[in-house]
């Protein structure tokens, strides 16, 4: 039966594919335009490239995929190249900003993938999803996250990004790697300050994923804690782990001896049997009644004297 599904879904997949992949009549008949606007994207031409799109003819063409490999929109074009200036031209003239290539990628996650922060700005200030595409397996946070770019990860929360969000995987799977968020990526690829941003935007301190229905079907899910002792990751992570609220009483603890590991359990150790302050614990129950969306700009409208708000921030 599970084969069955998993065979079921992928001729699925491969029929949507081929269905994207197919030209549309309007490319069919002619495709000078599309490479005319490619190329001057391509060459980094705004002012040609406005020249083109002032006509008629050429800006029909504006969502057009065309091109060689995997096909894709001018906008795409300008967000993988980084060519910012092309960018804002393409959407002052009414560029699909969330236009999908074969791959269910956006425009906003080529740019993310290809590192460039001023082509991600532009895209989230023209209303891109932060959250990329429901088609693709992978997010531009999860991408962000995994590469170590703290700056684009934080204009991404800012505008709302899903801070737990989770590779997608078909429902009949069963493996852990359904719960290996934004969190579990940036311990595990050492970027700590990624690790410590995720958090002030409310990721979960534990598990990283808090659908019920997936860690029902996994056997034994590892925290995020366990996962940081299990990587050697260090004391720092450990310790804003513990600061922002996870349950320190682990399962099984597995210790290995090296010197990173150790240090790092005998701070989970130390704070097993020292409670935490008052205002340590009326710091993490405050900010779990302020919302999950984009948490770090709710505390900044708080009622409350600023070094209250840098503390709720962790910045004090």
């Amino acid at each position: 039966m599970v084969l069955q599904k998993a065979i079921n879904m992928s001729l699925m997949d491969i029929s949507k594919m081929f269905s994207m992949l197919q030209p549309r009549e309007e490319e069919d008949a002619d495709n000078g335009e599309c490479r005319e606007l490619n190329e001057a994207v391509s060459n980094d031409d705004e002012m040609l490239l406005s020249e083109l799109l002032a006509q008629d003819r050429y800006r029909k063409f504006i969502n057009s995929r065309s091109g060689w490999g995997i096909p894709g929109t001018p906008l795409k074009t300008a967000a993988s190249r980084g060519h910012v200036r092309c960018l804002e031209v393409l959407l002052s003239h009414g560029a699909e900003v969330d236009s999908l290539d074969v791959k269910a990628q956006t425009p906003l996650f080529t740019a993310v993938s290809g590192k460039h922060i001023d082509c991600v700005s532009a895209l989230l200030k023209a209303g891109a999803d932060p959250n990329g595409s429901v088609y693709n397996n992978c997010s531009p946070v999860l991408m962000a996250a995994r590469e170590g770019d703290v700056d684009i990860l934080r204009e991404l929360l800012q505008y709302g990004a899903e801070v737990n969000v989770r590779p997608k995987v078909p429902e009949w799977a069963s493996n852990a790697s359904g719960c290996t968020g934004p969190l579990y990526l940036s311990a595990v690829y050492g970027h700590l300050d990624c690790f410590k941003l995720l958090l002030l935007y409310g990721a979960d301190p534990n598990y990283n994923c808090r659908e019920e229905k997936m860690l029902a079907r996994i056997k034994q899910p590892k925290t995020v804690l366990e996962m940081c002792l299990r990587y050697g990751c260090g004391v720092e992570y450990i310790q804003l782990l513990i600061d922002f609220g996870a349950n320190v009483y682990l399962p099984t603890l597995i210790i290995e001896k090296t010197t990173k590991q150790n240090e790092a359990v005998v701070q989970l150790l130390k704070e097993r049997v020292c409670p935490k302050t008052l205002m340590s614990q009326a710091r993490l129950a405050i900010r779990s009644y302020v919302p999950m969306a984009n948490k770090m700009r709710s505390i900044d409208c708080l009622d409350l004297a600023p070094v209250l708000r840098n503390y709720l921030k962790h910045t004090t």
